[in-house]
């Protein structure tokens, strides 16, 4: 692995495949690379929301969730012998109802936005369901672990309650969505 890091620039990807970690070579325009590329930017997204100030305990969590999703790549990397743990859905489970217990009910829609950090939540989350497709459309085709679809639909949900606590704890409104309000005569 050593050697591997350090040869960046391989030129082995060159002529539009890339390698996956059983050594195996797929076209970059697989429905396996798409849900790979899905989920690093969607890790890249935690990145930059981890830049944001942020309460310490969501920071805390968010941490963690990274690392899982560079192991959920991982899962993805492997075509045949790729596992996710069972226990990382059971850990956002457990996040998303601990942070909601905490908010208001919803009585309505609410659009993305607020504070800069609980934007990109948002956006986490909005990406968070793309991987998810992504992720769906290669279970359609060939056999994945079975907790990655369930993993990414409890981040998306957590996602959404993080950026709804984000919000309240900068003391900074929600805005609900109201039907027809941008539509003019």
């Amino acid at each position: 692995m050593v050697d591997r890091l350090t040869h960046i620039v391989t030129r082995t990807g060159d002529d539009g495949t890339t390698g996956l970690a059983d050594g195996s070579r797929v076209s970059k325009t697989s429905a396996r690379i798409a849900a790979i590329g899905s989920v690093d930017e969607l890790n890249s997204l935690l990145g930059l929301l981890l830049c944001e100030p942020l309460p310490e305990r969501v920071r805390t969590d968010l941490l963690p969730t990274q690392h899982e999703l560079f192991e959920l790549g991982g899962a993805l990397a492997y075509p045949e012998h790729g596992v996710f743990p069972p226990a990382a859905v059971a850990r956002l489970d457990a996040l998303a109802v601990g942070y909601n217990a905490a908010l208001p009910p919803l009585k309505e829609f609410i659009l993305p936005g607020g504070t800069r950090p609980a934007a990109l939540a948002h956006v986490a989350r909005a990406t968070t369901r793309r991987a998810e497709r992504d992720v769906a459309a290669l279970a359609q085709q060939e056999l994945i672990a079975t907790s990655l679809l369930p993993y990414l639909n409890r981040l998306s949900d957590w996602l959404f309650v993080l950026a709804r606590t984000i919000n309240r704890e900068a003391g900074h409104a929600e805005t609900g969505w109201v039907r027809g309000c941008a539509i003019s005569d």
